[in-house]
Formats: C-alpha cells, sequence, structure tokens
C-alpha cells in the first residue's frame, strides 16, 4: 500500500464512516465541544479544536500555527511553486496572494456580475415547463463551473471534463484505495496541465480580460506555475459553490420549511439565508502546523504536530451563536461564521462564491413559486462522497411555475 503518511484522514479522526453520518456530523461536533474540545489524535499524530475562539485563532495566528506544512487534509497532490498560496505564511503570502487578488475585488465582481447573471437565466429558464426539477444537476453544479471557466477565460464548453479533473483532484482519500486514488489524482493532474497549457501559452501572446491573461503579465509566474493556479482556482470555485446553492435549497426544504415564501416576498432576506447556510450547514475544516511548542490551548503542542480547526463546530458553537443548532435566518451575527476561514488566508473566492448563490437564488424565486420535496426522500441516496464529507449529488424537487 502506498504511504499515506503526509494526508491526513479526517474520518479517521472522526470515526464517522457512513454518508449520513458524515453528511450530519453536526451532533458529534456538539459531543467534541462539549466534553474534548481540544482532542489528540495518536493514531495520526493531529491536535483538533472545536470551540469558536480556539479555531480562530489557529486561522490568524500564522506565527504560531503556520501555513508551511508538510502534512495535510487537503486532498489535492501538491505541487510546489511559487504560485501556490496554500503553503506559506506573510509576508511571502501576501505577495504570491495579490497575483490572484485583483481578479476578486468589489469592482472586478461589479463587472462580472451582468455575465453571472446572465447565466443564471439561461439555466433556470431552462427548468420551465418541468414539476420536478433536480437542483444539483440543474443549477448547483453547472453555474459555478461556467461562471470560474469564464472568469480564468477557458472554454466553457469544456466544463464537463474541467468538473470531473477537480472532482477527481479533491476527492478524499481513504487508507485502503490510497493508491487507487492517488493514481487517479495524478492522471487528472497531469491531463488537466495538458489542457491548461496551451491556453497559457496563447493568453501570453494574446491577452483577453481574463484571471489567466493576467497572471501572463510581466515575468513574475512561468507558464507552468499560472497553469497550477489556474487548476487551484478552477477547483476551488467548483465544490464550494456548488455544496452552497445545494445546501441553500435543502435547508428551505428541511432546516426550516416555508421560508422560501420569505425569499419570494422580500429579495433583502436572501443574503441573510445565504449567511446562515453558510454557518450552519458547513462540515468544513483547515490545518496547520504548529510553529514552536505551545500550550496555548492547555495542552502541549511540539513544534512541527499538525492542528485542525473544525470550523463547522465552531460555526454552531453556543458561546459565539445563541441557540446555535437552530437555523435562523435573522441571527444578527450569522456573517460572522468561519466557513471561508479567517485572518491572512481568509478564501479569496468567497465574495464570489456569496455572489453566484445570492444571484442563483434570486433568479430562481421570481420564476417558481413554490418548493417542496419529492415524496419518499431519503438524503442518503442522493450523497457523493466528497473533500468536504458529504455533498449531494442530486436534489430532486417539485417545483410550481409562478
Amino acid at each position: 500500500m502506498r504511504s499515506t503518511s503526509k494526508t491526513i484522514l479526517l474520518h479517521e479522526i472522526s470515526k464517522l464512516n457512513s454518508k449520513l453520518d458524515q453528511w450530519n456530523p453536526f451532533s458529534w461536533y456538539k459531543q467534541m465541544r462539549e466534553h474534548n474540545p481540544v482532542f489528540y489524535d495518536a493514531e495520526q499524530d493531529v491536535w483538533n479544536v472545536f470551540l469558536y475562539d480556539h479555531a480562530k485563532r489557529v486561522l490568524f495566528d500564522h506565527q504560531l500555527f503556520s501555513n508551511k506544512k508538510e502534512r495535510s487534509l487537503i486532498p489535492v497532490p501538491r505541487v510546489n511553486n511559487r504560485s501556490n498560496v496554500n503553503f506559506c505564511d506573510p509576508p511571502e503570502h501576501r505577495h504570491r496572494r495579490a497575483l490572484l487578488a485583483q481578479a476578486f475585488t468589489p469592482r472586478s465582481l461589479k463587472e462580472w456580475e451582468p455575465r453571472i447573471q446572465a447565466i443564471a437565466d439561461e439555466l433556470v429558464a431552462d427548468m420551465e415547463g418541468q414539476t420536478t426539477v433536480d437542483i444539483v444537476q440543474q443549477l448547483a453544479i453547472p453555474l459555478p463551473v461556467i461562471v470560474i471557466a469564464k472568469l480564468l477565460g477557458v472554454p466553457s464548453q469544456d466544463r464537463e471534463k474541467i468538473k470531473a479533473w477537480s472532482d477527481i483532484l479533491f476527492y478524499p482519500y481513504e487508507r485502503e484505495t490510497f493508491g487507487d486514488i492517488a493514481d487517479q489524482k495524478a492522471r487528472a493532474m497531469k491531463e488537466f496541465q495538458e489542457y491548461l497549457y496551451p491556453i497559457v501559452q496563447e493568453k501570453r501572446k494574446h491577452p483577453a480580460d481574463d484571471i489567466l491573461s493576467d497572471l501572463t503579465k510581466g515575468e513574475q509566474l512561468t507558464d507552468m506555475e499560472v497553469v497550477m493556479s489556474g487548476i487551484g482556482l478552477l477547483g476551488a470555485g467548483n465544490e464550494t459553490t456548488t455544496m452552497l446553492i445545494s445546501n441553500m435549497f435543502y435547508s428551505m426544504l428541511f432546516d426550516q420549511p416555508g421560508i422560501y415564501q420569505e425569499m419570494r416576498a422580500d429579495s433583502t432576506a436572501i443574503p441573510k439565508l445565504v449567511e446562515e447556510v453558510l454557518r450552519y450547514r458547513f462540515p468544513v475544516a483547515i490545518d496547520r502546523q504548529v510553529a514552536q511548542d505551545t500550550t496555548v490551548f492547555g495542552h502541549k503542542m511540539k513544534k512541527g504536530q499538525i492542528i485542525i480547526a473544525w470550523m463547522g463546530s465552531a460555526n454552531r458553537d453556543e458561546s459565539q451563536f445563541a441557540n446555535a443548532e437552530t437555523f435562523d435566518i435573522h441571527r444578527p451575527n450569522n456573517q460572522t461564521h468561519l466557513t471561508f476561514g479567517a485572518g491572512p488566508h481568509f478564501c479569496l473566492g468567497a465574495p464570489l462564491a456569496r455572489m453566484e448563490a445570492n444571484i442563483a437564488l434570486s433568479t430562481f424565486v421570481k420564476r417558481f413559486a413554490d418548493i417542496r420535496p419529492v415524496e419518499a426522500f431519503d438524503v442518503t441516496e442522493h450523497l457523493i462522497q466528497s473533500a468536504t464529507g458529504q455533498s449531494l449529488k442530486s436534489l430532486p424537487i417539485c417545483v410550481e411555475t409562478a
């Protein structure tokens, strides 16, 4: 069996092995917050924190908890180059991040808003006349991949293979099949690189109004470094936003049935729903490496060990969010969730993900008067394993035309 020593397997820490448990780990989170808020997993030599303040400290304090790490729970094969913002700290991180950040400024996104709206209009219009739609397959999956492909300057008609490569690269490892999964990832990475390389070369010769063209300007990055940046953005721009849009509809159907009518009556409620879904229904975690011996959380942590901040648990910490186990879009501080991280490594794509989710739902509610789950819906039948645990691969819902 190929070594898994550099890969952290989250389900072996949580002992949540079934699809349903990984989809709904929140009772385990609560148990850990109450009885084991700082937990050491001896099998993988990994520390784990579950409280809001602890997780936020791990994310913010790069001097004590470094992003330079030899091991990671991130399942994408690591390629070290100057463009990789996932394995460095400030001040080096600030320079690398600046090369990508210009594409996600409010001004840049404002320019993209009508184009995103046009994509959402087309996808939602294609649903009209249907009594049952699969919101994951017909909206949550295609919208993010089309948007990020256009944003980067990649042919949108190639979105299916881009999505396929991204899914493979972010697929979590299993100890029993580690070698097979690693081989699949290596093939996907090679094919993805070979696909993007000539596109990047053409962008350098004939730049356009897109991210890849911006990254080729000057001599800051080589062609391969631009390729790897593109792969990272294409992959990261898919899964999180797909999961967000899927979970929004799931929450309206099951976490607070009937709230869909509030979205239709008051469009200002849509951003509040987006933030509460990000807080309430995202089982995410981030790892860092302990940079120096410390007892900051009351336990002796050694330099070089890995520490995981379970943000999905932190987002339900009662000390930060009153009645945290209740889905409440009118919660006054729901936007303080940690789903997109915090500090210097706060997710670059967060504003884009929020914009896509808001546009997707606002476009949908204008065309459909109501939604309801199909009869005998069983979530376990509609789950797929993903880098963040379990995501919905399909969500069939009955719709009424407005």
